[in-house]
Parts: structure tokens; C-alpha cells; sequence
């Protein structure tokens, strides 16, 4: 019962390598783009509630572990960077732009924790990250689905969705900047 958490993260590091698939073979043509698009986007839309899912359970059952720690960061990370990729070789230039905001920010702060590691200083997650990663999975799982829906989507839709793309990277890109000023009062402060 405990293992279930870390079962379920990695289902999501599978799920993610089909929906990045999926992506890939839309963008070249090798089969029906409308099927792997929707497929795509149900499977991001999976693979994102199992985001909630495992941490949930975790907590719930008291199965919090170190191999739960180091994998869930990753898996949401390979998560959110598959979807972007995916949407950038299909040609959504919105998702590619905001997406490279992302993905700089959160390879950025996995390498900021890895310098203050050794130090023993920590950066604790915030609400505000939290709910970045919730406006993230949200904006690109709309994202997918505009790729995935034929032209009766409309602009105004079409619109909100870019709008969505650049609230979560500019709440991305702000986290960062709260991380980054964290980590150099814990490192003033350790001297």
C-alpha cells in the first residue's frame, strides 16, 4: 500500500514518454494527428491529476519517501518540458516561447537546490509554487486541446489560452525570483 504513491508517479513518467509520442508522431505525419492529439491531451490531462494523486495518497497513508521526494519533482518536470517540446515541434509558437521561460526557471531552481544542498539549506515549497505548477499543467493542457480541436475553438478561445500560457509563465518566472532571493538570505545568513 505504501509503494502505491511512487507506482503512480512513475505510471506518470510512462504516460508522459506516449503523450510526448504522441506529440512527435502528430507533428511528422506518421499517423492520424486528430487521434494522437486527443489522445495527447487526455494523457497530459491524466498525467496531471496523478500529479495531485500521488503526493495526496503520500500524505494520506503516511508513505512519504526519499525516492517519492526525488521522483515527483522530476516526473513533473519531464511532464511540464514534454508538453512544451510536443507543442513547439507542432508549431504553437505561444507554448514554445512561454514554455522556454518555464522550463529556464525550473532547471534553474533544481540547480540552485543542488548547490545548497551540501550547504544543509533548503528551499521549501511555497503555496505560490503550488500553484504555479496547477496553472502550468492547466494553460497546457488547453494548450494541447487547441491543437487537438478543429477551427470551431474560435480566436476569442484561441486568445485565452496564450493569456493562460503567459499567467503561468509569468507566475513561474515570479517563483523563481521569490527562490532565488530565499536562497541568497540562507546563504548571507549560513556566512
Amino acid at each position: 500500500m505504501k509503494a502505491i504513491p511512487n507506482l503512480i508517479t512513475l505510471a506518470r513518467l510512462v504516460l508522459t514518454l506516449a503523450v510526448f509520442g504522441a506529440l512527435a508522431a502528430a507533428a511528422n505525419g506518421l499517423c492520424e494527428a486528430s487521434d494522437l492529439l486527443w489522445f495527447a491531451f487526455w494523457g497530459f490531462g491524466l498525467a496531471a491529476v496523478t500529479d495531485f494523486l500521488d503526493g495526496w495518497l503520500a500524505r494520506r497513508w503516511q508513505a512519504e519517501s526519499l525516492a517519492g521526494a526525488i521522483l515527483d519533482p522530476i516526473a513533473d518536470k519531464v511532464l511540464v518540458a514534454g508538453a512544451v517540446v510536443g507543442l513547439a515541434i507542432n508549431g504553437d509558437q505561444v507554448a514554445a516561447l512561454t514554455g522556454g521561460l518555464v522550463l529556464f526557471r525550473e532547471f534553474a531552481i533544481s540547480a540552485l537546490r543542488e548547490v545548497l544542498a551540501p550547504r544543509g539549506l533548503r528551499l521549501p515549497v511555497t503555496f505560490l509554487a503550488k500553484a504555479k505548477t496547477t496553472l502550468q499543467l492547466l494553460a497546457l493542457s488547453a494548450a494541447i486541446l487547441r491543437l487537438a480541436s478543429p477551427p470551431w475553438l474560435g480566436v476569442e478561445v484561441s486568445l485565452g489560452i496564450d493569456l493562460a500560457l503567459w499567467l503561468a509563465a509569468i507566475a513561474t518566472v515570479w517563483t523563481g525570483v521569490e527562490y532565488g532571493l530565499s536562497a541568497r538570505k540562507a546563504l548571507i545568513a549560513a556566512g
